[in-house]
């Protein structure tokens, strides 16, 4: 046990003391603005229980949070923003959010490249069965207006805005990727914007893009279009959830001749966000940051 001199605690003190200071100043700089100030578009009679954290049961475990009917962005700005903000979508099969170590963890990495890190609180569980990302989809492309619209207070630059996503959140990346501007609600000229496409786009192990029963099909609404923004996949070749998924976009978007980047690394599974596991997909945080500094977004 380290024991702290007698003569030192005043020194130690004043230093945790100002450490718990700045943590505080650091949450209370991070400004939550709802998506939807007058609610988030739902079905008549639409009710849920109110929104909750699920904490860790243990080590290995991880933060979730569910029941969210108030879709929210959380702005993560780093000490000098270099003006590229990422909209971060945490995954968990479109029923809860890994809000963690798929979210907030992220953010804080982005700012270590001068990234601002736009942490997207969307709505789950899903909706419905057959169409899980419409009510998710719709707040992605709110949070594209909303940046765009406090980009110059926030130090960001309107045209290099990205998103990232994890899983279900990797799916819902690549469908505000390739479908930005299908919006399916009514649209307020206040806060939403003509033109949601990403600047890019970094599916990390993104789920539900092939056939259920045929892993080598992409669904037929995974389309690259010809103005489809760069691209830069992740994921494990031992992953549960078929990294061919990521591998079919990647080839959509050579036959297109198009911007894009491709990871498949030997071990990982799937779920590892910024955990790390000591397995070569750990160092996907690296990758992906000499992808963004190779285009000039990052530092």
């Amino acid at each position: 046990m380290s024991i702290i001199p007698h003569r030192l605690l005043p020194l130690a003190l004043a230093t945790a003391i100002a450490a718990g200071f700045s943590t505080a100043a650091m949450a209370a700089d991070r400004p939550t603005l709802k998506l939807w100030p007058q609610g988030a578009p739902e079905k008549e009679g639409f009710k849920m229980d109110a929104e909750k954290e699920i904490p860790p049961k243990n080590e290995s475990d991880v933060k979730r949070v569910t029941n969210v009917t108030e879709p929210t962005i959380t702005v993560y700005s780093p000490e000098k923003p270099n003006g590229t903000a990422v909209i971060v979508c945490p995954g968990g099969g479109y029923g809860i959010l890994a809000i963690e170590h798929e979210g907030s963890q992220v953010c804080e990495w982005l700012n270590t490249l001068g990234v601002t890190g736009i942490l997207l609180k969307y709505r789950v569980p899903k909706r419905s069965e057959t169409d899980p990302s419409k009510e998710p989809i719709q707040d992605a492309q709110r949070a594209m207006g909303l940046v765009k619209k406090h980009a110059a207070e926030w130090g960001i630059k309107p045209d290099k805005i990205g998103i990232l996503g994890f899983s279900a959140g990797g799916h819902l990346c690549v469908m505000s990727t390739l479908h930005p501007n299908e919006r399916t609600y009514a649209q307020d000229p206040e806060l939403d914007i003509a033109d949601a496409t990403p600047a890019f786009s970094i599916p990390v192990y993104p789920a539900y893009l092939t056939e259920k029963g045929n892993d080598f099909q992409l669904k037929p609404e995974i389309k690259v279009g010809p103005q489809a923004p760069p691209i830069c996949l992740v994921h494990a070749h031992d992953d549960r959830i078929t990294p061919a998924g990521s591998a079919l976009v990647y080839l959509e978007y050579k036959k297109a001749n198009l911007s894009a980047e491709l990871h498949i690394f030997s071990k990982g599974g799937h779920g590892y966000g910024m955990k790390k596991s000591g397995n070569p997909v750990n160092d996907w945080p690296q990758r992906v940051g000499e992808w963004l500094k190779a285009n000039g977004w990052a530092n």
